[in-house]
């Protein structure tokens, strides 16, 4: 299983930026997919998630900014991030559980100043 993140970057305060995973190796359908975060210094934290059959969970902090979807053509997980806080500055990791194991992308960094 390989997922693959990507489209972080340095934004100011109130921009957004749309982070992408694509995943080779699973049943792409089958899966729920998540968005995870870490913060220097902190614990990694759940963001976002989407279920096979397209219900999302969000946490608090993001709810109303974050948007997160499923292409099932492209294989693709997205997070379309709006509104963004220099809280919000972490690395992002997509994950999903599959086939007994977890798996997690390489993470990419998204960085937002003030």
């Amino acid at each position: 299983v390989q997922l693959q993140a990507s489209g972080g970057g340095l934004v100011q305060a109130g921009g957004s930026l749309r982070l992408s995973c694509a995943a080779r190796g699973i049943n792409f359908r089958l899966y729920t997919l998540r968005w995870y975060r870490q913060a220097p210094g902190k614990e990694r934290e759940f963001v976002a998630g989407i279920t096979d059959y397209g219900s999302t969970d969000y946490a608090d902090s993001v709810k109303g900014r974050f948007t997160i979807g499923r292409d099932y053509v492209r294989r693709t997980l997205s997070l379309q991030m709006n509104n963004l806080r220099p809280e919000d500055t972490a690395v992002y990791y997509c994950n999903v559980d599959a086939r007994g194991s977890t798996y997690w992308g390489q993470g990419t960094l998204v960085t937002v100043s003030s």
